[in-house]
């Protein structure tokens, strides 16, 4: 069992990188006004989605603490961050606020995964 959830761990920081690479090649066009959403982010939040409820539901099945309130925050803001990319996903530029708020949301859900113990 630890074997598939260090797999899956190490399959969520891949999707994090994705989702957080994708904004952070796309800083130089955000700020001329042309960024977008590329499929990279897309993949990237989805792949954090599904990675992070495996992990929550073998962690509980292994007997194994989960902090429900962490999660659910951490749920909440990859919810938003989804939901942001996927329906503006087909735009050919984003408004800054919005491309901004995703970079936001998955910085702070990396620093709340890391610093809420």
């Amino acid at each position: 069992m630890d074997v598939l959830i260090h797999l899956l761990v190490g399959l969520h920081i891949i999707g994090i990188a994705s989702l957080l690479g994708g904004f952070l090649t796309q800083m130089k066009a955000m700020g001329e006004g042309r960024a977008r959403y590329t499929p990279a982010m897309l993949h990237g939040a989805l792949t954090m989605l599904v990675t992070g409820v495996a992990l929550v539901g073998l962690n509980e099945a292994d007997g194994n603490t989960v902090n429900n309130i962490k999660i659910g925050v951490k749920l909440a803001l990859l919810v938003v961050i989804l939901g942001l990319v996927y329906v503006k996903r087909d735009e050919e530029s984003i408004d800054k606020g919005l491309f901004g708020l995703v970079g936001g949301l998955t910085t702070a859900n990396v620093f709340i995964a890391v610093l809420w113990t």
